[in-house]
């Protein structure tokens, strides 16, 4: 008789113990890695505030290198929009003040020709025919009002004369050019001699 009251004791306390305790099945236990959560599986606020935790890489931004443009657009005298070939401006900054030497092509001296096919190769690796007038066959023709950094302007005394001068447009009607006057400098299309004697623009494909 006592055996099965004690028996009966322990099966209520057994009882009342479950009512107290819930044992957790490792499946309704909460992951311990936040990173484990799908972004596309949220059922409820808990999954809401675990995503949030999740480290979502931002795009890379590209920066604008201002101190580049702005040293550059005082040393050639330009209003740069900061987009601007910088392989491009930095070459022809560089030849800047090189003497007028005719049928050279190097730092030490060069004509208009010499000076253009040399920023051409070393910008562009592109390989131009060495005279004004036989560069102007390398080109395709373009309209004065959609000329861009680049291209090159060429310029005749007369339409019975051939082309005498090449330079490279720069920006804001200026352009780079070597001139028997001053070497390697730059100099505007409105200036009243290369406006007369302007005869076309042409793009290198």
């Amino acid at each position: 008789m006592t055996k099965t009251i004690i028996l009966s004791v322990l099966a209520f306390v057994s009882l009342l113990l479950s009512y107290f305790y819930e044992v957790k099945t490792p499946e309704a236990l909460p992951s311990e890695n936040p990173a484990a959560l799908s972004l596309y599986a949220i059922n409820s606020g808990e999954d809401i505030a675990r995503s949030l935790e999740l480290e979502v890489p931002l795009p890379e931004v590209e920066t604008v290198d201002s101190v580049f443009y702005e040293e550059h657009a005082k040393t050639l005298g330009l209003q740069l929009d900061y987009n601007e070939d910088k392989d491009l401006l930095e070459t022809v900054a560089d030849w800047l003040g090189t003497p007028y030497r005719y049928g050279k092509g190097s730092r030490k001296g060069t004509d208009c020709s010499g000076f253009v096919t040399s920023i051409y190769h070393e910008v562009y690796g592109i390989d131009l025919s060495r005279s004004s007038r036989s560069m102007f066959q390398d080109v395709t023709r373009i309209k004065k009002d959609s000329v861009r950094t680049g291209d090159l302007v060429f310029f005749r005394r007369s339409p019975k004369q051939p082309i005498f001068h090449v330079g490279i447009y720069l920006k804001d009607n200026k352009f780079i050019h070597s001139a028997t006057s001053g070497g390697v400098k730059v100099s505007s299309l409105r200036e009243p001699f290369y406006r007369n004697y302007y005869y076309a623009a042409g793009r290198v494909n």
